[in-house]
């Protein structure tokens, strides 16, 4: 999606906080993956992190990283992950449900056209 729009929209991964922190909520899958990764409790640690995030997931655009005390998660309801689209002005146009079940990229791309 980010190609298809790139000329038209911004588009921004926010990595607000470990979702299997293996001090908290370690699944198998991670286990098994080898991602074991505690939560961070410095800002220091969770730039870290996002950064290995990002170097896993190898996004087409920039990666940013929330506060230590969560600001963006916690005005945007973001944890684990979800979708936005936001329009020139800030305002929220659409607001995916929680993921990974929520995490519906055909419906952001669908009000991302609405929007542009």
């Amino acid at each position: 999606m980010s190609q298809d729009y790139e000329d038209e929209a911004a588009f921004l991964m926010v990595y607000v906080r470990e979702a299997h922190a293996s001090d908290e909520w370690q699944t198998k899958g991670n286990e098994r993956a080898g991602i074991v990764i505690a939560q961070p409790t410095t800002y220091a640690e969770r730039r870290e992190v996002a950064a290995q995030c990002g170097a896993a997931l190898e996004p087409a655009f920039p990666v940013v990283v929330d506060t230590i005390d969560d600001v963006a998660n916690k005005l945007y309801g973001a944890w684990p992950e979800r979708l936005y689209v936001i329009d020139a002005e800030g305002y929220v146009h659409y607001q995916g449900g929680y993921g990974p079940w929520g995490f519906k990229p055909d419906e952001a791309e669908e009000a991302l056209r609405e929007l542009l």
